[in-house]
């Protein structure tokens, strides 16, 4: 007697689950993502403790580096490189860099950086997507998926190799060769630096949406299917 009402609390506890777990998914995530805008929030009323909590706790998923992260509270919503380096250590370094949380004059960072952002971000808005949209579409297959997160790969390992030459040295600090492919067709500065104006800026907000699409595309379906919700098909 006592098996069968552990077994169908257990049933009921699943089908819970299957029906409202995108909701509950939802919910989470959003925290998730929110926590990290309430890091400048709480330098800017004076909870220091609770802000540089919410930096240490991001640290391990993102570099943080303040010229290729958002500024509230301030008068831009991004600075460059030189900015961050006379506020803060005239320095390359990024294990220096990722320390500048921000000052009352400039506003304080997000406590992770625009690309993850976009990522982050762009799962939850694919995910709220996903649900009226599922009965139309078809399962995203893993080429698919590669393709999608192909760009951030390439944008993000192309950074990670022009690094090694110095933050502000590398090929893709400057962007000459984008300036010579387009014949120096923008402004200056959308080729260099890391400002919200920048190439960088941009491509990043674009490949972190295309990687949280087919992460969602490919994945939700997966759960769906394991939670015994139905899903698409492939």
């Amino acid at each position: 007697m006592n098996d069968n009402l552990a077994v169908t609390a257990t049933e009921g506890r699943v089908g819970w689950l299957g029906r409202y777990w995108l909701p509950l998914f939802l919910l989470v995530w959003g925290i998730f993502n929110l926590l990290p805008w309430l890091a400048p929030l709480f330098m800017q009323i004076g909870w220091r403790g609770s802000g540089e909590a919410l930096y240490l706790a991001y640290m391990p998923l993102c570099h943080q580096l303040p010229q290729r992260s958002y500024f509230l509270f301030g008068p831009q919503f991004s600075y460059s490189l030189a900015e961050i380096q006379a506020a803060w250590q005239m320095t390359d370094n990024p294990l220096v860099l990722r320390q500048f949380m921000g000052s009352p004059e400039m506003g304080w960072k997000v406590a992770w950086s625009d690309r993850m952002v976009s990522m982050y971000t762009g799962i939850w808005l694919w995910a709220a997507l996903y649900w009226p949209l599922r009965e139309r579409l078809k399962q995203l297959p893993f080429w698919g998926f590669v393709l999608l997160a192909l760009p951030m790969l390439l944008d993000g390992g192309s950074h990670a190799v022009s690094d090694f030459a110095g933050i502000s040295a590398g090929f893709r600090y400057h962007n000459e060769w984008l300036a010579a492919l387009t014949n120096h067709a923008f402004p200056a500065a959308f080729y260099a630096g890391d400002a919200v104006v920048s190439f960088n800026a941009w491509i990043r907000l674009l490949t972190g949406l295309l990687f949280s699409l087919g992460a969602v595309w490919l994945g939700f379906p997966y759960l769906e299917k394991g939670l015994g919700t139905g899903g698409v098909e492939a």
